[in-house]
């Protein structure tokens, strides 16, 4: 949009609201809007399903200049519970209940149009929390970032009954990747979202341990010894790279549950270890079948007599295929891969090793 005027314009436009403008300054960099009492029951529609919840707070943390999204994600009997943590402007300690409030978003001049519409920090939250058991801000601050908590119960607002299904991607006519085929389940949300801000933010999808882990190896990448000396809490630095600050299991376990995630003992100590390995990237998953590889000799089996062998790609695709059939299992029985499935061949005998750890 040029301006905030037209900005304006086009969401009356949306909203069928004509004379629709900004009824208070909030401060903080947010406004509310005004607009119709029949608009703000509207709000509650606006969430169908946990995938649109989903893609709303990837949205949100976008939009508040994240860089770096975490999503934690497990369901709990019937209930689907959320965690996104990112490192974008924080929201202050006043604003944190505010946000979830009727028609609060942020300024208009800063909202921008996606595919899915048109934006701004705090839209949807209202419409959030209208559809969730609850909607709350876990930790937040002023350019510290921001873990954000949603459960929804699954038979209220449904959920596609496959979760683990990765989608399938290809270039549509304009050589973009795009989801082509696959369930639209909360990966394919994340994996489109993802595709869709491909050089504007990373996003990482995966349990609390996963997300953990890789926040502890990200964290580490970003600080140095010397920041922490002078420091008296966690909570001064960015909510991003706090599992850094851990001396030990205990302090990991203690900082892990302040943004969100919890984990146990046990865990705490495999992830310190460098046991449970961080994740790869959304879109660094989704993508890596085109990353260019050593080309390989034709195997012709009928002439080798040393036994079974299969070219390395064909090796790398079946142990993606074992990775993606193994969410099921793992979704049932609580249990999450450390590492990508290692295949091995050894005279006529192909053997899988899958590194297993639970998920607390």
């Amino acid at each position: 949009m040029a301006d905030s005027q037209e900005l304006i314009s086009f969401i009356a436009q949306m909203t069928g609201e004509s004379n629709l403008r900004v009824e208070e300054n909030l401060g903080e960099g947010y406004v509310r809007l005004r607009v119709s009492e029949a608009e703000r029951r509207q709000a509650k529609h606006d969430i169908q399903h946990v995938e649109d919840l989903v893609i709303e707070l990837l949205r949100n943390a976008r939009d508040a200049g994240a860089q770096h999204i975490y999503v934690a994600t497990y369901r709990d009997d019937d209930l689907r519970k959320v965690v996104v943590i990112d490192d974008g402007c924080g929201v202050p300690e006043d604003m944190q209940d505010r946000i979830f409030e009727a028609r609060v978003t942020s300024k208009l001049e800063s909202m921008h149009m996606d595919r899915w519409g048109v934006h701004g920090r705090g839209m949807a939250l209202f419409s959030i929390r209208q559809n969730c058991e609850e909607a709350r801000v876990i930790t937040s601050g002023a350019n510290l970032g921001t873990a954000l908590y949603a459960c929804a119960d699954t038979s209220v607002l449904p959920e596609r009954a496959d979760q683990s299904s990765w989608p399938v991607v290809e270039k549509d006519d304009q050589g973009r990747h795009v989801c082509a085929r696959g369930p639209h389940n909360i990966v394919r949300t994340v994996a489109e979202f993802a595709l869709e801000e491909l050089h504007g933010c990373e996003v990482y999808l995966g349990s609390a341990t996963e997300i953990a882990a890789t926040l502890y190896q990200h964290a580490h990448r970003a600080l140095d010894a010397s920041q922490l000396l002078f420091l008296d809490s966690e909570e001064q630095l960015p909510v991003v790279d706090r599992l850094g600050y851990a001396a030990d299991a205990e302090d990991f376990m203690r900082i892990a549950c302040s943004i969100g995630l919890s984990l146990s003992e046990r865990t705490a100590h495999r992830i310190l270890a460098g046991t449970i390995k961080p994740m790869r990237s959304v879109a660094a998953r989704l993508l890596r079948e085109r990353t260019a590889a050593p080309q390989e000799s034709a195997v012709d089996l009928a002439r080798d007599r040393r036994g079974l062998r299969i070219t390395r790609d064909d090796l790398q695709a079946f142990a993606r295929t074992l990775e993606r059939d193994f969410a099921e299992l793992g979704d049932r029985y609580y249990l999450s891969l450390a590492q990508e499935p290692t295949v091995r061949v050894r005279g006529d005998r192909i053997t899988v090793t899958f590194d297993i750890h639970k998920d607390e």
